[in-house]
């Protein structure tokens, strides 16, 4: 007679998972000794344990985003349940379908204060869309059901808790009887589109516009033809959320990639133009560089209705995923054969390349441009690369700098923001995409936390990928460089170095007593050859990039606040005051000198 242990593993299978991400404990023991047995007998999931249950979480999320499949994780009572909340909550605030399995010590203990025994349930209510304790054999199938049709169809992680002698009991034939679900592992379609007469009006709005932007989320991946087709017949403008980046091709000419501090000149001038806004599989948050209010007329699509309406006032919002809603909307849509508006944002975007370029042409004394290893990154990424960022100034190089063409993949945790993720991000995008080069971007402070320590993972398991190309970019400044330029920025405060200052490794080095590859760029100069030889590299490359820690993230529009907070900043005795002024100083005279050069070149065209 099987166990419940062996059920679940089996009913996880049909609902199509071959991977977990584990962590072993002994609250979990008889589920993992299930795994280990079903593995041995050839009919079992892969089971990957990599340093950290919050580790665990964060591939989870990141297989789901990658493959858009459930992520599952695995891990222990108390200590491992409580470990993986950061990365469950990365799966809540980017829609993330994930399942975490977690062990809970005997049912008596339950209540009692017992070693390792909590309220798992209350303390993980917040992070799940579901959470359940399985308290007996028969409830076992209709739980894991659940969790996994709630995961889809809510977008967001759920809870399975298994007691410790729960997970060994005999799992029994269930017979019709009270209280008793018989479920099926059969997934929910997801494939919603909203009622006819919903998409005829959008069509009517979107048609009465002269200047629409299509605003694009992650939500809109898979998307990607109907966008662009409707962008044609609407003569829309295509700015890209950060997690969007990867639904639209870097090469569309009006794609003027991100907004706001990380985006584009270009999306800054197109959102403060339009008059229609179609925000399509977007919860975007920054809702100061949106349109002003009844500037534009405005229609949404999300899968997650309560998004709807949330960040700017909409006529419509409509309830469906993008790609059936898109499919329904098309016929509708007239073509417009005014081309003016895409034109003027693809002009506008060809000045901004230029610009950015300028600036990561710039020569620094006090250390690498960071702008020249991302600008040099992007000019030699394969096809079907994956590109994973962190959380900090990467995030910035990343939207300044990384263009994603058709076929590539790029994500970082997106609302959450933790640091740490480019690392469990990549190694779970090589577990899904063994054929892919992988290349993770990562700040020093972040590789520190725990990044680090997935190099071990990464030998631990580099053998079973067929492309074991994985190339690791350390952003070395010795700086927790996002808070010391909010710092300024935001609250005119001075850096504070107790806070601020990252203590100087020698990630080459690490990664070379690990058996793998380690670059160490020191100078400009040889940001290029270490690319060159990274991607010659069959194996796994870390570059440990040292580069200025006062190269500014500069927004496309500098507004006074933001001006004025750094100034105050520097006056109260920032102590890299100098490098800061001198630094943002060349940075500001490189992009004002390639404007002067874009406008000159507009009026000689006219």
């Amino acid at each position: 007679m099987p166990t419940v242990s062996d059920f679940i593993i089996d009913r996880i299978r049909e609902w199509g998972v071959s991977r977990v991400f584990g962590y072993p404990g002994d609250g979990i023991g008889e589920f993992d000794g299930a795994l280990g047995k079903a593995e041995h007998e050839g009919s079992g999931v892969e089971y990957i344990r990599p340093t950290h249950e919050e580790i665990c979480a964060l591939m989870a999320t990141a297989h789901a985003k990658f493959t858009g499949e459930v992520g599952v994780c695995v891990a222990t009572s108390s200590p491992g349940a409580f470990h993986m909340m950061n990365g469950l909550y990365d799966a809540k605030m980017d829609n993330q379908p994930v399942v975490a399995i977690v062990g809970q010590q005997g049912l008596n203990s339950l209540g009692t204060g017992s070693q390792q025994e909590s309220n798992l349930e209350r303390a993980l209510a917040d992070v799940a869309e579901y959470v359940q304790t399985v308290v007996s054999p028969e409830q076992a199938q209709a739980v894991i059901d659940t969790a996994f049709r709630t995961a889809l169809t809510r977008l967001g992680p759920t809870v399975v808790i298994l007691p410790h002698d729960v997970q060994g009991l005999e799992m029994p034939k269930l017979t019709p009887e009270s209280w008793v679900s018989r479920s099926s592992a059969v997934a929910p379609s997801t494939r919603v589109a909203p009622p006819e007469t919903d998409i005829v009006r959008a069509a009517e709005l979107i048609n009465a516009g002269e200047k629409v932007t299509f605003l694009v989320g992650h939500g809109a991946n898979g998307a990607t033809d109907e966008v662009l087709e409707a962008a044609r017949l609407a003569g829309a403008g295509i700015i890209t959320s950060l997690r969007g980046k990867q639904v639209v091709p870097a090469d569309v000419p009006h794609h003027s990639q991100q907004l706001g501090l990380l985006g584009s000149l270009a999306s800054y001038t197109q959102m403060k133009n339009c008059d229609t806004l179609v925000l399509l599989g977007t919860n975007y948050p920054y809702g100061q560089f949106l349109p002003k209010s009844g500037q534009a007329r405005a229609v949404q699509v999300d899968l997650k209705p309560e998004h709807t309406g949330l960040r700017y006032p909409t006529e419509l919002a409509l309830w469906g995923d993008v790609k059936a809603t898109l499919t329904a909307l098309i016929p509708h849509l007239d073509a417009t054969m005014d081309l003016s508006w895409q034109e003027s944002i693809a002009d506008d975007m060809r000045d901004w390349e230029r610009e950015m370029e300028a600036q990561a042409n710039v020569d620094y004394s006090d250390g690498v441009n960071p702008r020249r290893v991302f600008h040099e990154l992007n000019k030699r990424l394969p096809a079907q690369a994956v590109v994973t960022a962190d959380a900090g100034t990467t995030a910035d190089w990343y939207g300044h700098h990384i263009r994603l063409q058709r076929g590539m993949m790029g994500d970082l945790s997106g609302r959450l923001a933790t640091m740490l993720a480019a690392m469990p991000y990549a190694v779970a995008a090589k577990f899904a995409h063994s054929d892919r080069p992988v290349v993770c971007t990562i700040g020093d402070g972040a590789f520190q936390m725990l990044g680090m320590n997935e190099l071990i993972t990464v030998k631990k398991y580099l053998k079973r990928w067929a492309n074991p190309q994985l190339i690791i970019l350390v952003v070395h400044n010795n700086d927790l460089g996002q808070v010391s330029w909010e710092m300024r920025t935001e609250d005119a405060n001075p850096l504070w170095r107790t806070s601020q200052d990252v203590e100087s490794v020698d990630y080459a080095g690490w990664a070379e007593l690990l058996g793998f590859t380690g670059i160490r760029v020191t100078t400009d100069d040889e940001v290029a050859p270490a690319w060159e030889r990274a991607f010659a590299t069959q194996g796994v490359t870390l570059i440990d990039a040292h580069v200025s820690r006062n190269v500014p993230p500069l927004p496309p529009h500098i507004t006074l606040e933001f001006a004025k907070n750094t100034g105050e900043a520097l006056l109260k005795g920032d102590p890299f005051a100098k490098d800061v002024i001198r630094d943002s100083a060349e940075a500001m005279l490189a992009e004002g000198a390639q404007r002067v050069k874009n406008a000159f070149t507009k009026n000689d065209d006219n």
